[in-house]
């Protein structure tokens, strides 16, 4: 197989295409003839040496999402055979011809959705459903606010908050990002670099807050918050650390928590899996919970696809797709 290997840690360009050995499925893996891989934040963090994949999977290839066809099926695998149509989440090793993925994290594509459509959803979708709905216990009729709403994660957060009847405001970094995000659902969108977020939302009352971003967010983030709200962080791009008065959390009884996904265990993974085709994939199906695919990369070009996403130009997900 050939796959994109970060050939030592660096810039974009220490990503190169090399050939490999195709890997054998394990009793309850299979093997996935890779169309298309999604591009995420934590890959960029991957290749800077800053996030090493959990143990298992391949240390020097990125990529937490595909979308393919099964190529190879390991003995203990009953729902999935040779020739079937599915994304999947990984631990790693997506920027690939072909990859392995445990059986239970794999879910039939959608119909109507192409591989590159199909490929942005795992990682996503699972990542959102977690926070914002499991560990962020979002309602229908309460408030949530997302930063970085024009990201795949903020896009899809968006959606399914309003489709499941809550109110939803947004951080964006630009007027065009914003409406973006409104013409996704969002019901407010705050351009950050012309407004602040604390002095426009005040008045609003927050509930449930998706921040990806921390530093000198965290405290406005907590004076948000109205009475029992919920903080989850799922990352913290411009900091971990801030100062904050636990009195007034004990106060407002607020909760801040927060989680990773990759480092999950497989069978968390698969519970969150059969949840997720319970209750979100309906949704994509009827076409209610749309993709938003801002551009396509040759599997030859992650270099230029990892420059567009740390440059945050982009709207929606950037994908590699093999030809």
């Amino acid at each position: 197989m050939f796959a994109v290997v970060i050939t030592e840690p660096g810039p974009p360009e220490v990503l190169k295409l090399m050939e490999r050995p195709t890997p054998e499925p394990a009793a309850h893996e299979v093997l996935i003839q890779v169309k298309a891989a999604g591009i995420n934040r934590p890959d960029v963090f991957q290749r800077k040496g800053k996030y090493p994949a959990p143990p298992g999977f391949p240390a020097d290839i990125p990529g937490l999402e595909v979308a393919g066809i099964i190529e190879r099926c390991g003995s203990a695998v009953s729902r999935w055979k040779p020739g079937d149509k599915v994304c999947a989440l990984l631990g790693g090793g997506g920027y690939a011809t072909h990859a392995l993925a445990d059986a239970s994290q794999c879910l039939p594509i959608p119909v109507a959705l192409t591989f590159a459509e199909a490929c942005s959803l795992p990682e996503t979708v699972f990542t959102v459903w977690h926070n914002v709905f499991q560990r962020g216990g979002l309602k229908k009729g309460e408030h949530l606010l997302v930063h970085g709403g024009s990201s795949g994660i903020g896009i899809t957060a968006i959606q399914l908050a309003k489709l499941f009847g809550s109110t939803v405001s947004a951080t964006a970094g630009s007027d065009k990002k914003c409406a973006a995000c409104r013409s996704l659902g969002a019901d407010k969108c705050i351009n950050y670099k012309t407004e602040d977020f604390e002095e426009v939302l005040k008045a609003a009352g927050i509930d449930v807050i998706l921040d990806m971003v921390g530093g000198d967010y965290i405290p406005k983030n907590i004076r948000l918050l109205k009475e029992d709200g919920r903080l989850v962080f799922i990352n913290a791009v411009a900091g971990s650390q801030a100062a904050f008065d636990a009195s007034y959390l004990m106060q407002h009884r607020l909760t801040i928590t927060g989680s990773t996904l990759r480092v999950r265990d497989a069978a968390f993974k698969a519970t969150l899996a059969e949840e997720v085709e319970r209750k979100v994939w309906p949704l994509i199906s009827e076409g209610k919970l749309k993709t938003l695919i801002y551009k396509q990369f040759k599997l030859s070009e992650a270099a230029l696809a990892h420059r567009m996403m740390e440059s945050s130009d982009h709207i929606g997900k950037i994908v590699l797709v093999n030809e």
